[in-house]
């Protein structure tokens, strides 16, 4: 299981907006072309685990910063889907 998790993880880690408002749709999630722009520039380089729940609630902080509470729980619900066994 620890590979799929690290193809998830290297995905995260080096997503475009693009991709992230593709992902976004697929699971009816909506955020706007300038929030993917910030989500995604955040996450680029930043190495996250999104299947350990501290890393993951610290980079829901840090997306809630920028772009906002309610775009944070979408993206929230974006990577608990991707987590999902």
């Amino acid at each position: 299981m620890k590979i799929f998790e690290s193809i998830i993880n290297h995905k995260i880690n080096t997503i475009t907006a693009e991709e992230l408002k593709k992902y976004a749709n697929q699971f009816n999630i909506t955020i706007s072309n300038q929030q993917a722009n910030k989500i995604s520039e955040y996450l680029r380089g930043k190495n996250i685990n999104i299947f350990d729940t501290t890393q993951r609630a610290q980079l829901v902080k840090q997306i809630a910063k920028a772009a906002g509470p309610e775009t944070a729980r979408e993206v929230n619900k974006l990577l608990v889907e991707f987590t999902k066994k």
